[in-house]
């Protein structure tokens, strides 16, 4: 007979289990019907709670999902006749619990409209991605301010506003007409492949949540493929996604070890993923539009050509390079251009055209651009101003592995 403890345990574990898994599905399902995301994602956290009450008494439902739903909604019900009690403006047709009934069906997916409306024109652009991270797949305001270098309690704040301004504007949650969509395609597209940069800075697949994250995205990405089969930036999206996520397992060795992409064991890389993501890539190439996605993913084509045939390309990369940060103008494309061009013209050329935090003061909390400077100085042969570099990359790294690459890099400077 289980434990009190292992009944609270087991409890727990199934409400993370479905919060990993379907979180963004059953927000998208309740706001869909209250236009409120706030209040959406407020009923389904006093549902998660009341599961983690009844749970371990009553044990585990057949259909977690389902009965978090029915909880929710019900919480939703009792918010909206409190608020029309108080202020009479709530429309007394959303209080009814019919138009709420699923029946036997499994819940509709309603996350790729949810995904437009956080992207509607009278949003604040910049908000677009971010409130798609939190709405749709439940990051907290900490990792969203992190993928975006702002602070967390700004990016808390201006989460708060855009939900605000949703349920003011009345913001329909629907999938636009196909001449709405080019309009907010990008920040859909934006907010997927942040979903996936998150998942992706756990290689080793330790955290769940972040683990989730990546399939989650993949999902998304394949979902408006299917939606706009002909649009080449979302191919460009899926096929980026698809050769990032081909190497996954490569990225550390058995010993848990992070490992380079020029030092990976290519046998770990996952051939098929690789073919759909080049066949992706060929037909968003063909559209005859260029994007910022497709130049990412024909770079990663680029890298993995090159580690396979053994040949140099690096004057392609840096074309790819150029014309991404002609499109985007970001400081991380900069960085990663330099890296190729020292491949070229050496690391001096490189140090010449890497930017630095004086150019984007962004850059001085960005650890890879540290880690990056790094390699530059010590093969320049600036030991000491390399070693400075690595011991602010060090002190940014947050996962261990790479932690304790650069600290052998460092020691290797040392000797």
């Amino acid at each position: 007979m289980a434990t009190v403890e292992e009944g609270d345990a087991y409890a727990k574990q199934t409400a993370d289990a479905v919060a990993r898994r379907s979180y963004g599905k059953l927000i998208a399902f309740l706001a869909a019907r209250t236009h409120d995301v706030a209040a959406a994602e407020d009923a389904l956290s006093e549902a998660f709670a009341t599961a983690l009450e009844e749970w371990p008494r009553s044990g585990c439902p057949a259909n977690p999902e389902a009965w978090l739903l029915t909880v929710a909604r019900r919480k939703s019900i009792d918010r909206m006749r409190r608020d029309a009690r108080i202020d009479g403006d709530v429309d007394p047709a959303g209080l009814s619990a019919g138009a709420w009934e699923l029946g036997e069906e499994e819940i509709p997916d309603r996350r790729l409209a949810l995904l437009f409306a956080c992207a509607h024109p009278s949003l604040e652009v910049a908000m677009h991605a971010p409130l798609m991270l939190q709405v749709i797949l439940g990051l907290d305001a900490q990792a969203i301010a992190s993928a975006f270098l702002v602070s967390p309690a700004a990016m808390g704040k201006r989460l708060v506003r855009a939900k605000e301004k949703m349920r003011h504007a009345g913001i329909p949650f629907r999938v636009p007409e196909r001449a709405e969509l080019p309009e907010r395609l990008s920040a859909v597209l934006e907010a997927i492949y942040a979903a996936f940069a998150e998942g992706w800075s756990d290689p080793a697949g330790t955290d769940a949540a972040r683990r989730e994250l990546t399939g989650e995205a993949l999902f998304l990405g394949a979902m408006v493929v299917e939606l706009l089969p002909e649009e080449p930036e979302a191919l460009g999206l899926a096929a980026l996604l698809l050769h990032l996520e081909a190497r996954r397992r490569a990225r550390r060795s058995e010993a848990v070890e992070y490992v380079p992409l020029a030092e990976q064991d290519r046998a770990r890389w996952d051939d098929g993923m690789i073919a759909q993501a080049e066949a992706l890539l060929r037909q968003a190439s063909a559209q005859g539009r260029v994007g910022r996605f497709q130049l990412e993913a024909a770079i990663q084509s680029a890298h993995v050509e090159r580690c396979r045939m053994g040949r140099g390309n690096w004057e392609a990369v840096v074309r790819l390079y150029d014309a991404l940060y002609a499109l985007t103008g970001s400081p991380v494309v900069a960085v990663n251009r330099a890296l190729a061009v020292a491949e070229i013209e050496g690391p001096d050329a490189a140090l010449r055209a890497m930017p630095g935090p004086q150019d984007d003061p962004r850059l001085a909390g960005y650890q890879p651009y540290w880690a990056a400077r790094a390699d530059l100085l010590a093969r320049a042969g600036l030991g000491e101003e390399a070693r400075n570099a690595l011991e602010i990359a060090i002190g940014q790294a947050g996962d261990p592995a790479v932690r304790q690459f650069l600290e052998k890099r460092r020691a290797s400077i040392g000797a």
